[in-house]
């Protein structure tokens, strides 16, 4: 008899809700994680009593009731709505893009009058098969929205020129003809009462979780002290980069605390300009309504991944799907690990969704 059930590499989303579920089940967990704190990247820092998303903006967001109603059972969530603004040339549009900001853009002030003007741009462009990021975006709305709007923030966020990009990339972009700046169009949306914090207290109560601990530096370790794996770190990590290196987009955080009680007055304002190097600038204060007498700010700049860094956007191309499908191929022979996550299954997952995926897994393992 092992010591442990399941060793679960990774205290995110998907490891905390293995270890809940399994722990249900009568199973010993225990989890590891090598940052000094869990939670993975919803983790909140308090700073003068505000929860600062420490690796930027987490909203939940979906339209599945039973998970809503699973993570509210461990932390009641408040009723934010996420209506972030974008900041062009110190002009400011609402997002995602609707009638407010087609009024902004030409003063339009029905749905017909913005409709035509965005097909007569388009109607200009005779982009017939777009051939990469830059012709799709412009054959679906126009080019005063993707120069204003799309075109610095993109290039930003990947690293490369738009024409430079995938068109698969934006497989579509979200126009409304109403005058809604909702921007999830999901039934059910909030951010914890208190922070993510509280989410990961109650999905890892009474289970072990040990922090400062690299599963790879002593690897056999924890594998003889537990039955099976679960693994929620990089999967070309797990297999020593064997079949080559995956690539991502990485992020770096510049936080700062100014001495006033509201420094943009929204959480979220996005900066579309290519020449300003940060993609948005977050105020933490506002995702739980807060009435402290500071404020943080969080600027978040986009940067290429290198290997060490912290791995953020999957870059889903066709040369990194193939790597990652052998690297897929290779986990099937893993019958002591269980692979799940974001990092493991090489995804963007919004959180909802690691939610979704850790619980059908552990209902297909347990059988209920």
């Amino acid at each position: 008899m092992k010591e442990f059930d399941y060793a679960i590499v990774g205290s995110g989303l998907y490891g905390s809700v293995f270890a809940h579920e399994a722990l249900k089940r009568g199973k010993k967990c225990i989890i590891l994680d090598k940052r000094n704190h869990k939670g993975g990247n919803i983790f909140c820092e308090n700073v003068e009593n505000i929860n600062v998303h420490k690796y930027g903006a987490h909203i939940f967001h979906t339209n599945d009731k039973e998970i809503w109603d699973y993570v509210n059972s461990f932390v009641e969530f408040n009723r934010y709505t996420n209506s972030p603004l974008a900041n062009y040339k110190d002009e400011l549009y609402n997002l995602p893009f609707n009638m407010n900001t087609f009024y902004q853009l030409w003063k339009v002030k029905t749905p017909q009058e913005a409709k035509d003007k965005i097909q007569s741009q388009i109607e200009k462009l005779n982009i017939s098969i777009p051939q990469n990021l830059e012709e799709q975006a412009l054959s679906l709305v126009g080019v005063d929205i993707y120069e204003k709007l799309i075109k610095g923030y993109t290039e930003k966020q990947w690293g490369r020129k738009c024409t430079e990009l995938p068109s698969f990339i934006i497989k579509r972009l979200p126009v409304r003809f109403n005058f809604d700046n909702n921007y999830f169009n999901d039934k059910y949306q909030g951010i914890p009462i208190g922070g993510y914090n509280r989410l990961i207290d109650g999905l890892t109560k009474n289970i072990e979780v040990k922090t400062r601990v690299d599963y790879f530096n002593d690897r056999k370790f924890w594998e003889e002290k537990a039955d099976k794996i679960v693994f929620t770190g990089n999967i070309d990590e797990y297999f020593g980069y064997s079949e080559g290196l995956l690539e991502y987009r990485s992020l770096n955080f510049e936080h700062q605390i100014l001495d006033i009680a509201n420094f943009q007055g929204n959480a979220v304002v996005n900066y579309t300009e290519g020449h300003i190097p940060y993609t948005r600038i977050i105020e933490h204060k506002h995702f739980e309504f807060g009435t402290q007498d500071k404020t943080v700010i969080t600027k978040e700049y986009p940067q290429e991944w290198k290997l060490g860094m912290e791995a953020y956007y999957p870059v889903n191309d066709d040369k990194n799907m193939k790597t990652y499908n052998a690297y897929r191929e290779r986990s099937k022979n893993e019958t002591n690990v269980i692979f799940g996550g974001r990092l493991a299954e090489y995804k963007y997952y919004d959180m909802h969704q690691v939610v979704g995926s850790a619980l059908a897994h552990t209902k297909k393992i347990f059988n209920a």
